[in-house]
């Protein structure tokens, strides 16, 4: 073979080796630079989650004033600084407040491909106030009590809770993914129920199609976190239902599509009580996380959705050690900030109730 012939082939496969070589390193640079910035201004931010220590000590805060001057070193010190009636009612809106600024500041630093997500996230608290609020207004309770500052459409939450008519509501909600469904629950097609359950599978829908239209890390980790979470409101779904003895018929229409137990769920449905469904759970991967807990659930459901809660927050984490730079950092800091905002309205919540410090310790600890 000629010398020239030689070279040429050399030179060609070189060129292969090269362009090969740069699409692998764009690659690496597109998935994993774009965390950098954002990554370790989040580990900046969990160094700052309080701690139990500090949890103890406001706890022994024994008045909301108290409260509120104890936190004035965190970064709730610029949301508590309008509080001036030292209200629970006050307190926690500066605090869901906080809570929602924390998911503001994900969208703003995060990668544009995945900081609309978090907005996404904001929208749970949607459907909490929009179900909560309808439900008041049902049964007659001021329905402002009800309402959360956190969420994409709080003035329209606040407009209904103020509504003199059920009717009313549906002018607000005009234009809005609930309009339809509230449509259905005024003309008595859907119950009030179901009208939750509508709207929590829109919300879940809206969160797994986004996360299945990501690539590679981002779509595993974002698929694992919405599944978890559908499970997780499966399961509390399927438990109270039986402990309201309930049919199979009477749950199916309530549960949530998508999530990872599929035809495990189906089993549980079909037994007779809450202590053979807990059993029928633990044959599922969630057996290990629940076993534990087991005796305290079959007396207090809030136990399993406080265990299945921690149990997302340590997937995250753990996914966090397994992709450091991705998506899952700012998915385990927001459940740990909502996990200690759950803890703080806890903590104003029973320092207004009056009760001794220790006992606040002993409820907060079980919190979350």
């Amino acid at each position: 073979m000629e010398a020239g012939a030689v070279t040429g082939i050399l030179n060609t496969t070189l060129a292969v080796v090269f362009v090969w070589m740069g699409y692998k390193t764009s690659k690496i640079i597109w998935k994993y630079t774009p965390y950098s910035y954002p990554n370790a201004r989040i580990k900046a931010m969990e160094a700052k989650l309080l701690t139990e220590q500090r949890f103890n000590e406001l706890a022994e805060s024994r008045t909301l004033n108290n409260f509120v001057v104890s936190l004035e070193d965190t970064d709730y010190k610029g949301y508590l600084a309008g509080v001036s009636s030292y209200t629970v009612e006050e307190i926690e809106r500066a605090l869901d407040k906080a809570l929602a600024g924390t998911y503001e500041l994900m969208v703003k630093i995060l990668p544009k491909r995945v900081g609309p997500f978090f907005r996404l996230l904001l929208e749970e608290w949607d459907v909490r106030n929009v179900t909560s609020t309808v439900k008041a207004k049902k049964v007659g309770e001021p329905a402002s009590d009800y309402v959360s500052e956190i969420g994409t459409m709080v003035p329209k939450v606040k407009a209904m809770a103020e509504a003199k008519t059920l009717e009313e509501i549906l002018v607000i909600l005009e234009g809005t993914p609930y309009e339809e469904p509230y449509q259905k629950l005024l003309l008595g097609e859907i119950s009030l129920k179901e009208f939750e359950t509508e709207l929590y599978k829109m919300y879940y829908a809206k969160l797994l199609e986004y996360a299945l239209s990501r690539k590679d890390d981002e779509r595993i980790i974002l698929k694992e976190f919405v599944r978890l979470k559908i499970d997780k409101t499966n399961i509390m779904t399927v438990m109270r239902a039986k402990a309201a003895k309930m049919s199979a018929e009477e749950i199916k229409p309530l549960l949530i599509p998508g999530g990872r137990l599929g035809r495990s769920l189906e089993a549980i449905l079909h037994v007779d009580d809450l202590s053979m469904a807990l059993a029928e759970l633990d044959s599922t991967s969630y057996g290990k996380v629940i076993r534990d807990v087991r005796d305290e659930v079959e007396k207090d459901l809030s136990v399993l959705e406080r265990t299945l809660e921690r149990h997302i927050r340590e997937r995250m984490n753990e996914l966090t050690r397994f992709y450091p730079l991705s998506v899952a950092t700012p998915l385990s800091y927001i459940l740990q900030k909502e996990s200690e905002v759950k803890k703080l309205r806890a903590i104003a919540k029973l320092i207004d109730d009056g009760l001794k410090p220790e006992m606040i310790k002993e409820i907060v600890g079980d919190v979350a």
